[in-house]
């Protein structure tokens, strides 16, 4: 079996090229638009869902999207807009939890599996001066929820609860389960 990641994220090109194992990118344009209103686990799924069937695929191939979201309660975050909105997220995080989902959607020619992955982060206390620093030096406007955990705003986070992988776009951990339960596919 092929891998192919359904993904232009170079985070999630890192994250899959640890397993040392070859795959391929190809990305679907499609409205990533989600219905607040509904579950967002649920949404986040048929997000990943809908990227992996957007795509063609041969016989011997197996299918890997993802799409991740951060929560600030209730609220998705999004991507900010701008430096004003990227600040106004981290000061939002500054001191308390904050939870980030990914919906997961693995695809054969004839099975189908979608789940999701919570993960919550929690910040210290943030000074204005840290998060501009931050936002002005790393520019986060392509990120869920304006930070990558992966960079400088690593040092923000005070513990989290869950796949660190998560927070970064890919659970690691959670799609090995699924490769080998679902479709007896052991990278090791």
């Amino acid at each position: 079996m092929k891998l192919i990641l359904c993904s232009q994220s170079p985070r999630r090109r890192e994250i899959l090229g640890m397993l040392g194992v070859p795959f391929e990118v190809r990305v679907a344009n499609i409205d990533e638009a989600i219905d607040q209103s509904k579950p967002i686990a649920s949404e986040i799924k048929g997000l990943a869902k809908k990227k992996a069937l957007a795509i063609e695929m041969k016989e011997d191939e197996v299918l890997l999207s993802f799409d991740t979201v951060v929560c600030d309660g209730s609220l998705v975050m999004g991507k900010p807009k701008d430096r004003d909105e990227a600040i106004k997220m981290l000061q939002g995080y500054s001191g308390k939890g904050h939870g980030v989902i990914t919906g997961i959607c693995v695809r054969t020619k004839d099975k189908l599996y979608t789940d999701s992955e919570y993960t919550m982060v929690y910040f210290r206390e943030l000074t204005n001066t840290e998060i501009e620093h931050y936002v002005d030096s790393y520019k986060p406007y392509d990120k869920a929820g304006g930070y990558g955990i992966q960079e400088l705003a690593g040092s923000f986070v005070k513990k989290i609860d869950g796949d660190f992988y998560n927070v970064v776009g890919l659970p690691l951990c959670r799609l090995c389960e699924i490769l080998k339960k679902e479709l007896s596919i052991d990278l090791f």
